[in-house]
């Protein structure tokens, strides 16, 4: 017997009908021809990729706010820089 290959697309379909329809993970997978289980099978992959998906997004707004935290600190640095600047040509200037 020759294994069935489904799209990526097709099992996300299917996984939405699952969820939409109400019915049984058993009765859409009679409905659609599928194999008993492949269903439960599919979700638990994608439950896994939605994790790890979402687990890259935290770490990217971890990133973004630590970019933010920098350019707050490297802003601060660039006033404290100038203060000293004025603050050298002026006693530079008082010592003559």
């Amino acid at each position: 017997m020759q294994k069935k290959v489904y799209s990526e697309e097709f099992r996300l379909e299917a996984l939405r009908l699952l969820e939409a329809s109400g019915k049984s993970a058993r009765e859409v997978e009679e409905e659609l021809g599928l194999s008993k289980g492949i269903l439960y099978k599919w979700r638990r992959r994608y439950r896994v990729n939605e994790a790890e998906e979402k687990l890259e997004r935290s770490e990217e707004s971890e990133a973004q706010a630590e970019i933010r935290r920098l350019e707050r600190e490297n802003a601060i640095l660039r006033q404290e820089r100038e203060i000293l600047k004025k603050a050298l040509s002026i006693f530079s200037k008082a010592q003559r």
